[in-house]
This record gives structure tokens, C-alpha cells and sequence, in this order.
């Protein structure tokens, strides 16, 4: 019988009300039951948001360096437990170890950082009109903040969020992903043996329709930061915008390469492979279309079939294997119906696009690699968020930039050149919130912000020092002499 366990509610692991769990399985084994999660009711967010709603006022009237202690605390502790997190991600997300043990230090990384933004000034001195009047601003908390987030990086994601709304002074309720509810779990009980005062963080597992509502509508939530689907992001934006809640949304992408004519093309090979297939392409900033110059498109075409084909599928413990499966049979279908819907269009599959024979026990696709894929096509349109990459041909760089902004999505872009002007040009130009040049599209450094244009956001950014803007409101003080 696999091991029952239980949301982080006002410092304890407390029981779901309703008593339902749900089984977290291996998706490289789906006869491998890591654990039974709650599936929480409004009930049990209820109870969370009045756990972080009593523990406000001590946790915002603490100092911002007292508060930094134990992210830094925290950050020790998880640094101890790298292998042991790194390798229950790896189980139940189907990331490969090595990636797994470097999404876990980046988690430590963020705690760290965050932990020290605390000791950055929070305001400043404004000229007064008054001769004698002392004009300044602070940053102050917003109260209770609801975080929902996603599987496919269940250390990183949650604690961008947790870091820097703890770090300010607010108080949290998350609800992670069922799909990766153990990652969340072992988050909560560093902060837990780090002595993080009872209700500062609430965990809430299960499914996000049962407890949605209630985290953007209940009258102590004051925001919400979510991760997911442009679907999901904007129902839970609709709920909250008539409850007047403050609001920020990632919500996926179509992340394009751009390789030219004087790209170095090994670079731009490797890369771009690496951001399409790496963690099986369930990333938000996947390469998900190569957009190759035409009088190197076959070359380019060459060498990533070639590499592609190479490419080994195995459990994240497999030192051999390039990816992994993807999170779920849902998934894994979904991937299968989208590659088969574009051959129907007419799109050519040059490799993958099946279930490798010899892993019937997990859900695995193969690299899929796409050939003949119109810019309006749904493949070239559509997030996939699997191990699919869709070539395309373009005359040249504007015709590239013409085929890469035509998409809904915004979030991340990359270009592949030698030529100052023409990587400047793409800079200026990609309608897109993060650029990067001879790089892959996927990953942003912890101190940069992170956020894209159009629908992949609400216009919001966050890591870096933009999330102190989110989850702290100004407060304008003016202070005059007596008499």
C-alpha cells in the first residue's frame, strides 16, 4: 500500500476534510505509485486561507532581514537534500536526474536570492514642495497570495513564486500541481524545519478546479500568481478580476529558433534540439519551430533529423537517455493526436511521432521532428508542450521575424546569426519577452525577469526585480514638523 500524505496547513500536515486522495504515479512506470496526495475542496482552501491570514500581521511585522533567515535557512536545508529531491522529481516528473539535481540547486539558488533582495532598499526619498516636509516611499506586503502552480518544474516555479512573496512580508497559500505533488511536499518541510512560523506558508494539493474558485474569489486574497494554460489562466483571471484581486499569468508559449545563413550551424544544431527535447519539450519556453534561411534549410534540416534520430528515450535514471516520458497518458495522447491531426494537413514527419516500442510501460513519445509546416498551420500555431519540433522555411530574416510573430503566443525567442545587425534587429523586432541570441529559447537567469507578450501573459513579469513589484504594493509617507 503506497504512503498517504497530507497538506501543510498552519504548520502541521493536516487531513483533507473530505478525506479524498488521489495516486501519484511514476510516468516512466505506471505501475509505480509514489504516493496518495489530497484532493483538496474549497473546504480545505478555506481553512489554508485562514491559517495564512492569522499568521499575517506577525509574519509583515517581523524585519525584512529577520524574514531573509529563513529563505536562507531553508536554502541550507534544501542544498542537504539535493539528491533525495532531485531523485522524487526525477520519479515523478520524468526529468532525467542530472536535470532534476539542477532544478533542485536552482531552487536553492532563488531561496538565496530572494533571501537577499530583503536587504535591498524598499522605497525612496522624494523632493517635498515643503522646506521642511520629508516626502519618502516604501514597499509594503499585500496580504495573502494564492500561488498555483505547474508540474513541469515543481521545485523552481513554486519557490519563484514563494521566495519573494514570503520575502516581502506576505503570507501564502500554494496549490501545486497533481501531477507533481511530492516535489511540493519536500518544499514545504524544508521551510517546516527551517522554523517558519505556523501559517506563513499553506500547501494545498490536489485538483485546481475543486479549489480555483475559492483562491481567487475568498475576501483575504489579496493575489495570484499562476503558471498553466492560456485556458485555465484566463478563467482564474476572470474570477479574480471581479473580485478586484491583483493578478499575474504565465501562460505557455510557441518559441521559435531563427537560424540564418551565417549561423554557426553546429551551434545552432545543438542548441535547438536541445531546447526542443530536453525535459521531453514540456517546458512553457520549448523551441517548439525551427525557422530556418532557405538556402541553408536543407543543410539545417540534415543535421537535426540525423541528431534527432540518435536521440535515446529511458527513465530519468538512464545516464544514456536524452529525455524522458512525458507526465501523463492524457499527455502523451494529446502529443500522438496533434502529430497525427498535422499529417492529415499535410505535414511530413521526418522521425518520432509514435511510442517507442520498448517503454509500453511508461509515457513516452519519440523526438518528433516535422517537415512542410505552413505558418498557419494548427501544429504551427498551437502549444503542443511535448517532444515536437516543426521545421519551416522563410526567405530571410524578415520573412523569418514575419513567420515567428504570427503566432498568439509571446514568451521566448532566439536567433541564430554572426551578423551584429541582424541579431539587433531580431532583438528589436521578435515580439517576444525574452530574447535570446546564439542561445536556446528555453531558461532565463534566476535575477532576470521572466514573462513574455500577447497571450503567453498579463503583462507581468516575474523572478528578478520585478517580483518585488508584484507582491509589494507603494506606500507614500510625508512628514512634517511639529508646529
Amino acid at each position: 500500500m503506497s504512503r498517504q500524505y497530507h497538506n501543510y496547513i498552519h504548520g502541521e500536515w493536516t487531513e483533507p476534510k473530505q478525506g479524498e486522495y488521489l495516486a501519484n504515479i511514476n510516468p516512466a512506470d505506471r505501475n509505480d505509485t509514489i504516493g496518495d496526495f489530497p484532493n483538496s475542496t474549497s473546504d480545505d482552501a478555506v481553512i489554508a486561507i485562514e491559517a495564512a491570514k492569522s499568521a499575517l500581521a506577525g509574519w509583515a511585522g517581523l524585519s525584512a532581514h529577520a524574514r531573509g533567515e529563513f529563505l536562507r535557512k531553508a536554502a541550507d536545508i534544501l542544498e542537504q537534500r539535493v539528491e533525495e529531491v532531485a531523485r522524487g522529481l526525477m520519479r515523478e516528473e520524468g526529468k532525467s536526474l542530472p536535470e532534476a539535481k539542477g532544478e533542485t540547486l536552482r531552487g536553492v539558488t532563488l531561496l538565496r536570492y530572494y533571501a537577499m533582495q530583503t536587504m535591498l532598499p524598499d522605497g525612496e526619498v522624494i523632493p517635498s514642495a515643503g522646506a521642511k516636509t520629508f516626502l519618502y516611499t516604501k514597499r509594503v506586503p499585500l496580504g495573502v497570495v494564492a500561488l498555483i502552480t505547474p508540474w513541469n518544474f515543481p521545485v523552481a516555479i513554486p519557490i519563484w513564486k514563494a521566495a519573494p512573496a514570503l520575502a516581502f512580508g506576505n503570507t501564502v497559500v500554494m496549490k501545486p500541481s497533481e501531477l507533481a505533488p511530492l516535489t511540493a511536499y519536500r518544499i514545504a518541510e524544508c521551510f517546516h524545519e527551517a522554523g517558519l512560523p505556523a501559517g506563513v506558508l499553506n500547501v494545498l494539493f490536489g485538483q485546481g478546479a475543486r479549489v480555483g474558485e475559492t483562491l481567487t474569489s475568498h475576501p483575504d486574497v489579496a493575489a495570484l500568481s499562476f503558471t498553466g494554460s492560456v485556458k485555465t489562466g484566463r478563467l482564474l483571471s476572470s474570477q479574480a478580476n471581479a473580485y478586484g484581486k491583483k493578478i499575474q499569468l504565465e501562460m505557455g508559449g510557441k518559441n521559435a529558433a531563427v537560424i540564418l545563413a551565417d549561423a554557426n550551424l553546429d551551434q545552432a544544431v545543438t542548441l535547438t534540439i536541445q531546447g526542443a527535447f530536453k525535459s521531453a519539450g514540456e517546458k512553457c519556453t520549448a523551441t517548439s519551430r525551427a525557422i530556418i534561411e532557405a538556402s541553408v534549410y536543407d543543410e539545417v534540416r540534415r543535421r537535426i533529423v540525423e541528431k534527432t534520430q540518435a536521440l535515446k528515450v529511458g527513465p530519468g535514471d538512464d545516464p544514456d537517455a536524452y529525455l524522458g516520458p512525458v507526465i501523463s497518458e492524457e499527455a502523451q495522447t494529446t502529443i500522438i493526436n496533434a502529430v497525427s491531426e498535422a499529417k492529415n494537413e499535410g505535414v511530413e514527419v521526418l522521425c518520432g511521432g509514435t511510442i517507442p516500442e520498448n517503454f509500453k510501460a511508461g509515457f513516452y513519445v519519440l523526438p518528433t521532428v516535422l517537415d512542410n509546416v505552413k505558418p498557419d498551420s494548427k501544429i504551427a500555431q498551437e502549444e503542443v508542450f511535448g517532444p515536437v519540433l516543426a521545421l519551416m522555411k522563410a526567405d530571410d530574416a524578415n520573412h523569418a521575424l514575419e513567420i515567428m510573430n504570427g503566432v498568439q503566443f509571446g514568451l521566448s525567442a532566439s536567433v541564430f546569426t554572426r551578423n551584429l545587425d541582424a541579431a539587433f534587429d531580431f532583438a528589436d523586432r521578435a515580439q517576444a519577452g525574452m530574447i535570446r541570441i546564439n542561445g536556446e529559447t528555453a531558461g532565463v537567469e534566476p535575477q532576470a525577469p521572466f514573462g513574455g507578450m500577447k497571450a503567453s501573459s498579463s503583462y507581468s513579469r516575474e523572478q528578478g526585480l520585478a517580483a518585488r513589484d508584484f507582491f509589494t504594493q507603494s506606500k507614500t509617507i510625508s512628514i512634517d514638523r511639529s508646529g
